[in-house]
């Protein structure tokens, strides 16, 4: 089943990616330096913008997966707190469908063959999508939205005329606005993942927090022969195979990273390159004395945390908020001297730079909200949605409704109330702010004041000074798209290719090829047009440094 997943995954993906739960902001011309609001400001209505709440009868539809924090609470998002204040707030009823955990672009493509789509998607079209969103506008399935941005959304149009770095961020070659994006609204918000280890067991084991893969190595066989602990080394391998590894973590020490990215203005495919082989070798080894999850292949954010709040595991790639942050208060309920922190990405050498790490655009790509052809109220939707990147609309997002989720202090300052930082219900606060807010992943501008409170725990503060010093900036590609001749042809030889990459990674890291096979995978790698890709994406990376 996981393989079969794996099959209509595209490597359009770039190097930052998101996990459900993201937090974060960007930095660099080639990731939107360009930081957004003031610390302490918030977005100004757009001359001309709609009065809220409107006056319509009409329900949108929307579709788009829920977090799964909230599912055991309620079984869609319209029934939260969030989404019945905003339907006040913005005078519009929602009715929402969500597809089963892990199955969005299965059940995204029933919906579309279906022709009866949801008014509104939230989906992540540029790396997702077979194409980009150039073919899904050609297929039918998502409206250029530009003429409906100039008519309606004026509050998202005057941010982007005042942030041009974001605006060809959220555009393809053609320059077709195809969905509201989710911006980072502060460098601050930047980075959010990385490494993460028990700092009580390495004390205890008289080690330092480990930088390079032989440090690595040491802990993780002191973890399993001294601790006795089952799965030393655990992370997420779903929806895809080695899904947190993606940014670079432990891949990335051998110089490489599982898509594609850039050297001197030269595109590679990290898959593709000797380093890649180094990896499976090194991980071929540990995996052997167990010092890896033997269930690494299948690892989702359920077993994940479980495997490290039951103590079975010692060290993973995790976020700051939905990691440390949910994981921490439970490790210490069982035991107050537990300790996690986060370590740097590892290096091969002490003292080098990492090549790779976390770092997400300003305007990411996970976090998109595109509209139907077929909507009869596309202009409501438009409407709707250009809310949330409004002074007011993004102050709700972020914070939720005055009073519940949120109070202002004589400075101004937007605080969370006890309902969010300590819920009454027990819910942690990740849970708690996909109740009473949409700060992580929603149609509007997040706010660094978010940030400052929900990374509270100096273990967070910390974790992301040792996440942030990657050289990912210099060799990342920008949120590029294949032009509609280029679409169809990319996502067919990525389709094949990444399924072959991920069944060689399995069969060689669990065993089940030698070392040896990496070059007959080479060769097959060669014969299902990698080459061509590489081409495709030089030349996407190429016209959007040109936009």
């Amino acid at each position: 089943m996981a393989m079969k997943r794996k099959q209509w995954l595209t490597a359009a993906v770039t190097v930052s990616l998101l996990s459900t739960t993201v937090l974060s902001a960007c930095s660099k011309s080639d990731e939107g330096k360009e930081s957004g609001p003031a610390p302490s400001s918030n977005p100004t209505a757009a001359s001309g913008a709609a009065a809220y709440p409107l006056k319509t009868d009409a329900t949108l539809s929307i579709w788009g997966e829920i977090d799964a924090t909230i599912l055991p609470l309620y079984s869609t998002r319209g029934d939260t707190p969030f989404y019945k204040e905003l339907e006040k707030a913005t005078g519009v009823k929602v009715k929402f469908t969500h597809p089963a955990l892990n199955q969005a672009k299965e059940q995204l493509n029933i919906m579309f063959a279906s022709g009866e789509p949801t008014d509104i998607i939230e989906f992540n079209f540029k790396d997702l999508y077979p194409g980009g969103p150039t073919k899904a506008i050609k297929d039918g399935n998502i409206l250029k939205l530009n003429d409906l941005f100039a008519k309606y959304a004026p509050n998202l149009t005057a941010y982007l005329k005042e942030h041009p770095e974001v605006d060809r961020q959220i555009k393809t070659d053609d320059g077709s606005y195809y969905g509201f994006p989710f911006i980072r609204g502060d460098d601050f918000l930047t980075v959010y993942q990385g490494p993460i280890i028990r700092k009580d067991w390495l004390d205890e084991l008289a080690l330092p927090i480990p930088e390079t893969m032989d440090e690595w190595y040491t802990t993780l066989k002191a973890f399993k022969e001294k601790k006795g602990i089952e799965a030393p080394l655990t992370f997420q391998s779903q929806p895809r195979l080695l899904e947190h590894l993606y940014n670079g973590a432990f891949i990335g020490a051998f110089g490489v990273n599982r898509s594609f990215y850039q050297e001197d203005g030269k595109v590679k495919f990290g898959p593709a390159e000797a380093g890649y082989k180094e990896f499976l070798a090194t991980f071929r080894k540990w995996y052997a004395e167990g010092l890896i999850d033997k269930n690494i292949a299948t690892i989702d954010s359920k077993l994940q945390t479980a495997q490290i709040t039951s103590g079975k595991s010692g060290a993973t790639i995790g976020n700051v908020g939905g990691g440390i942050g949910q994981w921490l208060p439970v490790l210490k309920g069982k035991d107050a001297k537990a300790q996690l922190v986060g370590a740097p990405y590892p290096v091969l050498k002490k003292g080098d730079t990492p090549k790779f790490g976390q770092k997400d655009f300003v305007a990411s790509s996970g976090g998109f909200f595109a509209i139907s052809p077929q909507s009869k109220n596309a202009e409501l939707a438009v409407k709707y949605l250009d809310f949330g990147y409004s002074k007011e609309g993004a102050l709700f997002y972020n914070f939720g409704k005055e009073g519940v989720g949120y109070n202002l202090d004589s400075a101004g300052y937007p605080k969370y109330s006890d309902l969010i930082i300590n819920n009454p219900d027990k819910h942690p606060m990740v849970t708690a702010l996909m109740l009473y807010t949409r700060a992580p992943m929603s149609p509007s501008i997040q706010d660094k004041r978010y940030g400052e409170q929900y990374f509270a725990m100096a273990e967070q503060r910390s974790a992301i000074d040792a996440w942030k010093k990657t050289d990912k900036d210099k060799y990342s590609l920008p949120p590029s798209t294949p032009n509609t001749e280029e679409s169809s042809e990319f996502a067919k030889i990525m389709n094949e290719i990444n399924t072959l990459v991920d069944e060689t990674t399995a069969k060689i890291i669990m065993g089940n090829e030698p070392v040896e096979y990496f070059d007959k995978y080479l060769e097959k790698l060669k014969s299902l047009k990698i080459d061509r890709a590489i081409e495709i994406q030089q030349a996407a990376m190429e016209r959007y440094n040109k936009r």
